[in-house]
């Protein structure tokens, strides 16, 4: 049975969805430190993850994204920017990142789980897609006809998001912050049990100090980051280690699979 931690690391730019104000620079500095506090928890438990990183924050934060690597956690691509997209940026990130990482690519997920053409994903040199989350959720997105679990599309295997086995609840980053730790807990070893692996994201602007008014976050974004957030992830990852559930990387998962 195997945990698929991820991150999503970007550039902090959810306080412009809600037409709050933060500086680029400010943007940069909160993912970092919350990226830090992140890598600092996985070595701890000695737990591998995978990030997903725009290219603008790798360029930004060259040490960390080699200090992960180091590690032995795995970079994948959240394409170039995280507040716009273009198609070309599939093929133009995953080659930048491996270029200045000398680390081989092969996973990407779209920011904010927006939809893409999968023929394009092929084409730009992915093996695996994260970008789906099979729920419904107000206001974003309906994939109730989704498969809950993995499958494949032309080449390209599509690993989405973990939801339960019943009702399709989402253990995706805001259901750990809304939900007692002890239901998480709950669903995520469902999970485990029925599809024997978990994949479940989070951003590191979770774990840093966030509660600002000029960002005019609503309150069931900012419940529980910071240090709520780092002792809560830190008992999550103390209780799948007890439980003996085993830590991955996607490549090394989709290996297990093939």
């Amino acid at each position: 049975m195997m945990v698929l931690l991820s991150f999503d690391i970007e550039e902090f730019d959810m306080p412009l969805e809600y037409k709050g104000e933060i500086p680029f620079e400010e943007q940069l500095a909160i993912s970092r430190s919350g990226l830090q506090q992140i890598l600092a928890l996985l070595n701890k438990h000695k737990a591998k993850a995978t990030f997903f990183s725009t290219v603008v924050f790798a360029e930004n934060n060259k040490d960390l994204i080699e200090q992960l690597l180091s590690e032995g956690h795995e970079l994948a691509s959240h394409t170039w920017i995280h507040s716009k997209f273009e198609i070309d940026d599939l093929k133009k990130s995953r080659e930048r990142l491996a270029e200045l990482f000398s680390t081989e690519v092969t996973g990407l997920r779209m920011p904010r789980m927006m939809k893409v053409d999968e023929k394009e994903v092929e084409k730009a040199g992915y093996s695996y897609n994260s970008s789906v989350n099979p729920t419904f959720l107000p206001g974003r997105y309906n994939n109730l006809k989704v498969s809950r679990t993995y499958f494949k599309e032309g080449n390209v295997l599509q690993i989405p998001a973990s939801v339960s086995p019943n009702f399709r609840i989402p253990l995706f980053w805001l259901s750990f912050h809304n939900f007692p730790l002890s239901f998480y807990k709950k669903l995520s070893k469902d999970v485990l049990n029925k599809d024997h692996y978990l994949n479940i994201y989070f951003h590191p602007w979770e774990f840093a100090e966030i509660r600002q008014e000029k960002f005019k976050l609503p309150d069931f974004t900012t419940k529980n980051t910071g240090k709520a957030m780092i002792e809560r992830f830190d008992e999550f990852l103390e209780y799948l280690k007890q439980k003996k559930f085993k830590f991955g990387t996607f490549q090394e998962f989709q290996k297990s699979i093939q």
